[in-house]
């Protein structure tokens, strides 16, 4: 197994291939900018996790290998699960740090070098999130206190006047207290790269993580197959390590909301969060 110094997984189903080719472009600029900056000869290794996609996208085999970027696709095991598949990339790459990336995500072209220069400066960090908008340019709260049902019904399930009801606690639940009160422009974030809070959980549609910390929690929990697997992850990693929401580390996340994609989506969101709750404590109200 070739040990390198950055990996990356992603874990694709039936993709948007447009939003797919955006994600690996995004990655490729990040990793040359980092390169630049840091250290041309950086090893890096990228593991694309085939879990069913009918058409993949096939000219990234010839871009990644002219720029020294080792990639691989794995395939063949069929749609196992979001968690299931990273581990998969997770168990076959060795590095000193693994980004868990969505194939619906836009990472800034400094993404990379605010990452690794914050885990130099900060050795007891073995995780860290970063700050996500979505396409409209509308802050997305991601990192998130402990939930309760209540929190989780209200944010997936409620709309407009209903949910704002819930106004209140949903802030609390999504620590927008804390996240405003550290929220820069990118241009700021620049200036502050030591600027954080310490969430218990985090999203896992971008989770770069020191692969030591990783490799001891021996990933996801394959239990889920979709939801609730990157609370999980979280939860039980920041019992080892601290966890840190970096917002020099921006990212477009293009992806989301479990009711609005029907009602398999809505069943394994409930199952997750029944498997959530029965491992860490059912909080009801």
């Amino acid at each position: 197994m070739l040990h390198v110094d950055l990996s990356v997984s992603v874990v694709i189903f039936k993709p948007n291939l447009i939003l797919l080719n955006r994600t690996l472009e995004s990655l490729r600029l990040a990793i040359f900018y980092l390169r630049a900056r840091r250290n041309r000869a950086l090893s890096i290794s990228i593991a694309l996790v085939n879990n069913g996609a009918d058409v993949m996208p096939d000219t990234w085999a010839s871009v990644f290998k002219r720029d020294a970027i080792e990639y691989k696709v794995i395939a063949g095991h069929g749609n196992i699960g979001y968690g299931r598949g990273h581990n998969l990339a997770i168990e076959y790459l060795a590095s000193d740090f693994h980004l868990i990336l969505n194939p619906d995500v836009e990472m800034a072209e400094d993404a990379l070098i605010h990452a690794l220069n914050f885990f130099d400066k900060h050795p007891e960090i073995g995780l860290l999130a970063p700050h996500v908008s979505g396409q409209d340019g509308m802050t997305q709260y991601l990192c998130r206190r402990y939930p309760t049902v209540l929190d989780l019904f209200a944010r997936g399930f409620l709309r407009g006047k209903a949910q704002a009801l819930f106004a209140q606690r949903l802030a609390r639940y999504e620590l927008r207290d804390l996240i405003i009160a550290k929220s820069t422009t990118h241009e700021q974030a620049n200036q502050m790269t030591d600027t954080f809070i310490s969430p218990k959980i985090i999203s896992g549609c971008y989770m770069i993580f020191r692969m030591d910390v990783l490799k001891k929690l021996n990933g996801f929990d394959p239990r889920y197959f979709l939801y609730f697997e990157d609370y999980d992850l979280s939860l039980r990693a920041s019992a080892i390590a601290r966890i840190a929401y970096v917002p020099a580390i921006r990212i477009v996340h293009f992806g989301g909301d479990a009711s609005k994609k029907g009602w398999r989506h809505i069943r394994m969101f409930t199952i997750s969060a029944y498997r959530f709750f029965n491992r860490f404590g059912w909080r009801w109200l």
